[in-house]
Formats: structure tokens, sequence, C-alpha cells
């Protein structure tokens, strides 16, 4: 087909005749070479596909401006989302039960002044031309500032965010009075992590691990794509033996191949090689991503280990703070390291070898999309749903074995057996316990990522008149309160992960301690007075365990 050069690749020569007929180099039609002539205005729709290409690229140079721009306000972004953090953390400490109600009604205010704005914006725009154009009917567009400029995105914003707001209102209407419960458990977390603050700086480590992981991977996996080689072919119009085989360009004109098939030609044919190598490529590259799943999940539980053995030395201790050790942090990973390397290592090959599964059948999906067999589409996306809810009993049953090797320094099988059946025997209290408390953490995360992405909005956006000339000149201002928000999350995630592994460790020790002692003089409680309150409270009688 007549072609020519376009950003370095090869596109049909289109061209129109009188009266707007589509031709390629003159020609209304042309042969596939499979039998099937196929029409030039065809061609024409699939060339204009290219132009997104183009698009996506000048998209991409301007969100690189726009970090270059913003780049030194993303960190002070991300800093000041650090220190609301710590702060939040500290002021637990001393205010849990206040800051709790407090974050609740804060996360409640937050979502409701979102949809506030979203139909402040949405009215405004009643009337303007162009206004009441659809999403859909504007399609692909590159200056995103265009969607802000219709009512239906600020709508699709309203609806979802008022969703958001009913769904977390209706589940507080409900949880109100485990809530209650739930605040004692994460006053004594407060203690608890007060007493070991090396623990809030611990996930510093966890990250170091994990970009070092995820350097490896990478660099192993551009080594792995780039090694194949170009494969040049004979190509020949008439009859010869060697048609399609490989050859070397450099000495095909001296070959007998030439010599024999005056017309054929060395050209070449693609990338990729023909050695036993290059034939199970996608082998090493499934077993590159089943090493760095192995090697991320390790880093993992070796943290969960760490802040667990840390934390129970707190509970255990019977006199708090004398009987907590000086360096409970260095001493649980010590242990991890030396007892416990292998335990951790068989977890995380057993959830490893899961995740492995699930992007072998995600590879398949790809694969298998042109597929016309509806049978086959529902069977894979079965099973992508089983090993998906595989992978998350997975995490949460390894989640609590490395509590108990934590606690009783046990192998990873018998560890796993114990707390399965410890929390089968309380699972009332799981379900309402220690599920609520991770709610409640998980709102503390969205309170601070929606005051870091709040500020972030009136700054970049320019809408803060005291800093207005400070504000970057930006093409898309969308692009730095992403970054924020998103790395704002990590953060507070970051935090607030050794405040949900502090409380995880808590509550299986307190199940613990209610099963094996009685309060009396010969079996006292560990717990202290809150873990007591919370036992009251949730009007049940422990269970002795002999």
């Amino acid at each position: 087909m007549p072609s020519k050069a376009f950003t370095r690749r090869c596109l049909p020569a289109l061209g129109t005749l009188k009266g707007g007929v589509v031709v390629v180099g003159n020609e209304t039609t042309f042969d596939s070479g499979e039998g099937v002539n196929i029409n030039a205005s065809d061609v024409l729709e699939a060339s204009k596909k290219s132009n997104v290409v183009v698009e996506a690229r000048q998209v991409a140079m301007r969100i690189f401006e726009d970090y270059t721009q913003s780049w030194h306000w993303i960190l002070l972004g991300l800093v000041i989302a650090m220190v609301v953090s710590l702060i939040f953390i500290v002021l637990l400490r001393f205010l849990a039960g206040i800051m709790v109600w407090i974050m609740i009604v804060l996360v409640i205010l937050v979502i409701g002044y979102g949809i506030f704005h979203c139909y402040m914006e949405f009215a405004s725009l009643k009337g303007e031309p162009g206004a009441d154009v659809t999403i859909r009917d504007l399609g692909l567009q590159t200056d995103f500032a265009v969607y802000l400029q219709i009512r239906q995105t600020w709508l699709a914003f309203m609806i979802i965010l008022a969703i958001v707001e009913f769904v977390i209102i209706l589940l507080l209407i409900f949880l109100r009075k485990r809530i209650l419960i739930a605040i004692a458990l994460i006053k004594e977390a407060s203690r608890a992590v007060g007493h070991v603050m090396s623990s809030l700086f611990y996930p510093l480590l966890t990250f170091t691990l994990l970009a070092v992981v995820i350097a490896y991977w990478a660099v192993t996996a551009v080594f792995l794509s780039t090694s194949n080689e170009q494969v040049y072919k004979v190509f020949n119009n008439s009859e010869c033996e060697y048609s399609r085989d490989t050859c070397d360009p450099k000495t095909f004109n001296t070959s007998n191949v030439s010599a024999q098939c005056p017309d054929a030609e060395c050209l070449f044919a693609f990338y990729g090689g023909e050695t036993l190598y290059h034939k199970y490529l996608i082998l090493f590259q499934f077993y590159n991503v089943f090493l760095f799943f192995w090697c991320a999940n390790f880093v993992t539980a070796l943290g969960q280990v760490t802040l667990s053995g840390a934390f129970a030395s707190y509970y255990w201790a019977f006199k708090k703070p004398d009987d907590i050790p000086a360096f409970p942090i260095f001493a649980s990973l010590g242990r991890a390291l030396r007892y416990h390397t292998g335990s951790l290592a068989f977890g995380s090959l057993i959830l490893s070898v899961v995740q492995v599964i699930r992007v072998v059948l995600e590879y398949l999906d790809h694969k298998l999309k042109g597929a016309q067999n509806k049978f086959a589409k529902f069977m894979l996306s079965c099973m992508k749903c089983c090993f998906w809810c595989l992978e998350k009993c997975i995490k949460f049953l390894n989640r609590n074995a490395y509590i108990m090797i934590a606690i009783y320094g046990k192998s990873f099988c018998p560890s796993a057996r114990d707390a399965f059946f410890l929390l089968m025997r309380n699972i009332v209290r799981v379900a309402v316990l220690d599920k609520v408390t991770d709610f409640l953490l998980f709102l503390g995360k969205l309170l601070i990522v929606g005051i870091v992405g709040i500020f972030s909005f009136f700054f970049f956006s320019g809408r803060i008149k005291a800093v207005e000339d400070a504000a970057p000149s930006l093409n898309y201002y969308w692009v730095p309160i992403m970054t924020v928000v998103v790395g704002s999350y990590l953060i507070a995630h970051g935090f607030f992960s050794v405040y949900a592994m502090c409380v995880d460790t808590l509550f299986l020790c307190f199940l613990e301690d209610i099963e094996r002692n009685d309060g009396s003089a010969e079996r006292p409680y560990f717990m202290s007075q809150n873990l007591l309150t919370l036992l009251k409270k949730s009007n049940e009688q422990p269970k002795t365990v002999d």
C-alpha cells in the first residue's frame, strides 16, 4: 500500500479526488493480502485514530511542564499532609474520644462542602452557551478544563459525593453503639503508640525496602523486554525454497540464496528471536512478576511482625510502662529477622502464588478479548472473582497469623491455625469491634486527604486572593492537586497503618487475655482499664480456656 512517514511510522498515503472520493494511491479499494478488498474510506477511519497518539503526546508534555512549574509546591503540600497526620496522631494520644467524634463530624462537613461547591458550580453554568453539552458528545479533549465548563461534569461529582455522604451517615447511624466501644480500643491503641513512638517512623523503612524491590523488578523487566533482536526473513515473488527463512542482510548478497532466487530480498520481519531463550521469554517475565510479589509481600510481612511484636510487648507488660522493653521496635525487628524469616517467606509465598494466578488470568482475559465464546468469558470472570476473594482472605489470615507469630514465636502454620480459631470463637467481637475501628481510622484518612485537597484546590486554581500571585501558571491545575491528594493519602495511610496494626494486635491480645485469664489473683488480666470497660460495654461474659 502506498504510504508516507508520520512520527516515524508508515501511514497510508490517503487523498481525495473530485467529489470527495477517498483514495489510497489513486485507488479506492485494495487487496488486504488475504483475498479481501478493503475500501479506502475504512482506512481513513483507522488513520484518524493516529491523532489520538499525537494529542496524548501533547497532553503528556503539558503535564510535564506543570510538574516543572509546581513541584516545590507539591512537596510543600506533602509536607503539610505529613505534619497534619502527625498532629492528628499526637492528638489521638491525649484526646482519643474527642478526636474521633471531631473526625466524624469534620468528614461529614468536608464531604458536605464538596456537595455544596459542586451544586454552586452546576447552578452557575445554567444558561451558559455550550454548558448543556454532554460528556459523551464532547468526546476526548486534550484541554481538560473544557469538561469543567459543562454542567454534567459537576452533576456527576455532586451525585458521587452525595452517595458517599449518605453511605457514611447510614453506617454511623447503625453503628452508633459500637462506635463507643471502638473508641475504648482506639484509646488503648493511642497509649500503646505513645509508649512506642518510634513505630510511627517504621513505615519509612518499609517504603525504602519496597522502593528497592520495585526498582529491581522494573530494571529486570526492562532488560528482558529489550533483549529481543532484529529478525530478517527472505521475501520473494517467485518460487524459492528459502522463502521466509531467517537471513543476515550483511551476507545475503554473497549467499547461495541470492544466487538461486534472484528476486529474493532479505528484509526486516520483526523484533524477537528464534532461540530457546526468546521462545520462553514470556515465562521469564511471569517469573520476574512472581519474584516481585514475593519480595514485596515479604517486606510487608516483616513490617507487620515487627510492629505486632512491639505492641504485644506493651500489652503483656504487667506494669506499664516499667515492663516495656527499652527499644521495642528494634528488639521486635531483631526477633523477626533471627527467628521468623522462614515463616514470613512461607506466608508471603502463599499470597504471591495467588497473586500471580490473578495476573495470568488478567493476561488471558486480555488475549481473549476478541473471542466470541460467551461461556469462556463467563468462566474467566468467575475465576477472577474467586481468586480476588481468595487473595483477600489470605491477606486477612496472614495478618493475624503474623500477630500470633510475634506473640508466641511459633511457626507460620500453627500460628495461622491458632489465629483462625481464636477469631472464629470471637466472631461477633471481630465483626463489631475490629471492623468498626478500621472504619473510624479510614474516616481519619479521608479527613486528612479532604483538608489538604481542599486547600490545594483553592491554591492551585488561584481562588485565594492573598496568595494568588504566588500560585504557578499551569496548563492543568488538577495535575498538582491530584498529585497532592494521592500523596496525602499514601502519607496518611502510612501513619494510620501503624495505628491499624496496633489496634489489630491489641485486639488479638485482648481475646487471648479474656480466654486464658479470669481476673482473679492467680490469673489476673493483662488488659488495661479501658479494655475492661470495653468488655463490660459489649455485655459478654469472658470464656476462659484452660
